[in-house]
């Protein structure tokens, strides 16, 4: 890619991400209110172990997560101008088909109520991405998923190393498989801008809640189910190294 266009996708991207990116790094959970306590402290004594809020937090954290993900990905295998491009929308679809999976498994075991849909701001991810075209929507779809998976990688460390609670760690286990996939496919289109992810990792901008938050299901909602896609032969668990400058 022309560094012109490069820089251009950046701008888009930085431009955008000024109104929204910090959803996986300061989620607001779904039931949880401002007033609650430490995110240490236990909500539940599950047969699997304590389940704390942070717990709680994560597992709504992964399904919120994949409901803006999956899209973004189906999207990517049509606009990617890449081949690269292409098979990092496969690697998206494949590996929230499969977080999703055990996070409706393992929520009523913990008694945790998922969301249905993406918070306000993971919505206008995919909206961000959706309205560019060819070169520019690789680099504003890389850079956007660059930064909120840079973003959530060290949050999955903690809750694997903190948790008590062994479906909580064994989701933890999938999810960081899965988010490194994700780095190192969106890492090999070549149009991420390094400078600007991190920048954006560690510098987020502050949101109003109700952006951050995902719509609570309504009564008798049929559950979201993101479909499995075995068809695309997409493997997310052990991701290859991106490729080096020589």
């Amino acid at each position: 890619m022309p560094i012109s266009r490069n820089i251009a996708g950046t701008l888009v991207v930085a431009g955008a991400l000024g109104l929204t990116l910090t959803a996986l790094a300061y989620p607001a959970m779904l039931g949880v209110r401002t007033t609650a306590g430490s995110p240490d402290r236990v909500i539940a004594n599950t047969r699997y172990g304590p389940l704390t809020e942070a717990d709680r937090d994560f597992v709504v954290k992964v399904r919120s997560a994949g409901l803006w993900e999956y899209p973004l990905g189906e999207i990517s295998l049509k606009k990617g101008s890449s081949p690269e491009m292409r098979e990092a929308g496969k690697h998206l679809i494949v590996g929230h088909a499969g977080l999703d999976e055990m996070c409706r498994k393992i929520a009523p075991e913990l008694g945790i109520t998922l969301p249905n849909r993406a918070t306000p701001q993971q919505q206008q991810f995919v909206a961000t991405a959706e309205a560019a075209n060819g070169k520019e929507f690789d680099s504003t779809a890389a850079n956007i998923m660059r930064v909120t998976h840079g973003q959530i990688f060290p949050v999955i460390a903690k809750i694997r190393a903190t948790t008590k609670n062994t479906l909580v760690r064994q989701l933890a286990d999938l999810a960081n498989d899965t988010v490194l996939d994700h780095l190192t496919m969106m890492e090999k289109t070549g149009t991420v801008n390094f400078d600007q992810a991190n920048f954006q990792q560690t510098t987020p901008p502050k949101l109003p809640k109700d952006q951050l938050t995902p719509p609570a299901p309504q009564p008798g909602e049929p559950m979201v189910v993101l479909t499995p896609r075995p068809d695309l032969n997409i493997n997310t668990a052990a991701p290859t190294p991106s490729p080096s400058a020589n």
